[in-house]
């Protein structure tokens, strides 16, 4: 179960960073060009909101069974690789989803095609930054895997 739940959410990602990608850049190019909002920039939106939150729960379910997480102590917080996905890689991640799914909400809320582009690439490309800081890149020392 393990193993099927660290390739579901290492997989899933590449899908996830190219929606929020996609959103983030659209949302710049026609917020800048004052283009109007049409139905498939609302579904790419929808679609980043949708794949963060199925990170989410595959995440939450790797917390709970993953052998590099631990519970919060002094011992934990001296090991690297133990602090990183117990508070460092979990806490960006869920801050990250929270900033994303604050500016989908409000871009949904907003009047007008440029607030809503505006919105959008704020709000997705600060979540995109979070998110970014604190994936296990495989250049670091947390063993992760390009996929």
């Amino acid at each position: 179960m393990y193993e099927g739940l660290k390739h579901a959410h290492s997989g899933l990602r590449w899908i996830f960073l190219v929606l929020i990608l996609y959103t983030v850049i659209n949302a710049f190019i026609k917020w800048r060009n004052g283009a109007d909002y049409t139905e498939s920039d609302r579904k790419a939106g929808l679609f980043t909101f949708i794949f963060s939150h199925i990170q989410l729960l595959l995440g939450l379910g790797l917390y709970f069974i993953s052998p590099k997480v631990g519970t919060i102590s002094g011992a934990v917080m001296k090991e690297p690789v133990a602090r990183f996905f117990t508070v460092e890689h979990a806490m960006m991640m869920i801050l990250g989803i929270i900033v994303i799914s604050i500016g989908y909400s409000k871009a949904k809320k907003a009047i007008g095609g440029t607030q809503k582009f505006k919105t959008t690439f704020i709000f997705f490309a600060i979540g995109l930054l979070l998110i970014l800081s604190r994936i296990p890149w495989p250049f670091q020392q947390y063993g992760a895997s390009w996929f």
